[in-house]
């Protein structure tokens, strides 16, 4: 099986996650960073996590760092602890969505963001250099109540921390119960947390924080049956039981930056959907805030009708956090993220983080006293196709072939090769985190985004 290294960082399958690779990829980072300095280290929960963070302790100790331990956090948790604790950098050991089978490294620099391209070629050359040595060795200090650190900056955003009382008024009145699937393991402890300090009822499904995946753990419609018919059946007894709550969820990856929802009906809401109820949200609550938001060349459509309703207008990065960081950066945008269920708001942090979509998801329910439902049911309606194909031929040669079957379309070349239309879209390129080409295409109409999702498949 694979080593996968990219913008996102390394994931391998267990067979592959040798202890020397960890070693290497240890010595590679102190050298990237420089001597001296505390590094925070934090994990999703995957049983493999505890072994890959002992030899990254022992690693970075004897190359004179001191080690900052959160223990099974959620990835967003290391990056805030980063910049908490003036560390010189991070490790989030994770594979996020992927399966129990892979784990992996997610590398993050003094500012607690993940390391961008340029950035991950210079750790990438710095693999087979010898490590210097150091007179003095670092010490490992356990972190206390990092997660709570992470709320905190949460629901401490002014904008967040304004409609707490709303909050817990409002959605309690409706009698709205949320259904937690932490799938086992980084958000955990952090997701029902959270919801207790904001005042909201909930139930853990799975929250016991073992890393034992229940099931496929990315959050796609798929691999979360369980939530959705646990709902179904919560709604459907509550005649027999007198009982009054109005059952919704949320479901997390691994590693908690993503979020995916699930209405009053028990049917999933697109992970598209996500960063779009952001959006709504940031400028509900907002009205002299920035109209702009960043989203990547994947994401839905829906995200730029929610922005024009008040006036704003959305800007679109290749693929990957890091480069969606970068362009708020470039743009001053507030809010932004990616439609697999990544949430970024700059005034919290700059990463995607489950946290902030479910302050913000709550905020807005309780704003218009609407439910998952009925907020989803008021947007427009688009019909999305998500493929995957191994490709082993030349990416840029099919790019360019594809690119002379479109002659009438606008193509960008920024991240693959995305051929927009005036209501339909496709996009082809290789991911970041598996050995794959993904093929999304969206329209109007699911006959047209599936033709468009067809013809780029046959090319390949």
């Amino acid at each position: 099986m694979p080593i996968v290294r990219s913008i996102s960082g390394l994931r391998a399958t267990l067979d592959q996650l040798t202890k020397s690779l960890v070693v290497d990829y240890a010595n590679a980072f102190h050298k990237f960073l420089g001597n001296g300095g505390s590094i925070v280290i934090g994990r999703d929960g995957r049983p493999s996590g505890s072994w890959i963070e002992g030899v990254l302790v022992k690693e970075l100790t004897l190359l004179g760092h001191d080690v900052l331990l959160l223990g099974v956090v959620p990835t967003p948790t290391v990056q805030i602890n980063i910049t908490a604790h003036n560390a010189v950098g991070g490790i989030a050991i994770t594979a996020s969505h992927n399966p129990s089978n892979w784990n992996g490294l997610k590398f993050l620099n003094g500012d607690g963001l993940f390391l961008n391209s340029g950035d991950n070629e210079r750790l990438w050359s710095l693999l087979n250099e010898p490590a210097s040595l150091v007179n003095n060795i670092g010490e490992v200090i356990e972190v206390e109540d990092p997660i709570d650190m992470h709320i905190d900056q949460v629901i401490n955003v002014p904008y967040i921390a304004n409609e707490i009382a709303n909050i817990r008024f409002r959605l309690n009145k409706m009698n709205a119960v949320f259904v937690i699937d932490a799938v086992n393991a980084g958000g955990s402890v952090a997701v029902p947390r959270l919801l207790k300090r904001l005042g909201c009822k909930y139930e853990e499904l799975y929250c016991d924080g073992t890393g034992d995946f229940p099931h496929i753990p990315e959050p796609i419609k798929e691999n979360l049956t369980a939530l959705c018919n646990y709902i179904k059946k919560k709604n459907i007894e509550k005649s027999k039981n007198e009982d009054k709550n109005v059952y919704m969820g949320i479901a997390v990856d691994p590693d908690a930056d993503r979020l995916v929802l699930v209405d009053e009906n028990g049917e999933l809401l697109c992970e598209e959907e996500t960063v779009c109820i952001a959006i709504d949200s940031y400028y509900t609550l907002n009205n002299d805030g920035m109209k702009i938001a960043v989203v990547n060349q994947s994401t839905t459509m829906l995200a730029d009708a929610v922005a024009s309703i008040y006036g704003g207008r959305i800007e679109r990065s290749p693929v990957g956090e890091i480069n969606v960081v970068q362009k708020m950066q470039q743009t001053g945008a507030i809010i932004g993220g990616e439609g697999s269920g990544g949430v970024i708001l700059a005034d919290c942090h700059y990463g995607r983080d489950s946290l902030v979509g479910i302050a913000l998801t709550l905020a807005i329910l309780a704003r218009l006293g609407a439910t998952l439902f009925t907020l989803s049911d008021n947007y427009p309606k688009y019909a999305m196709i998500k493929c995957k194909k191994e490709f082993d031929g030349n990416r840029e040669e099919l790019y360019s072939k594809i690119g002379e079957i479109f002659p009438q379309s606008r193509i960008s070349l920024i991240d693959g090769i995305k051929i927009t239309y005036s209501n339909a879209w496709v996009h082809l390129r290789a991911s970041n985190t598996e050995p794959i080409i993904r093929v999304i295409a969206e329209s109007s109409t699911y006959n047209r985004a599936e033709g468009l999702a067809n013809d780029v498949l046959e090319m390949i």
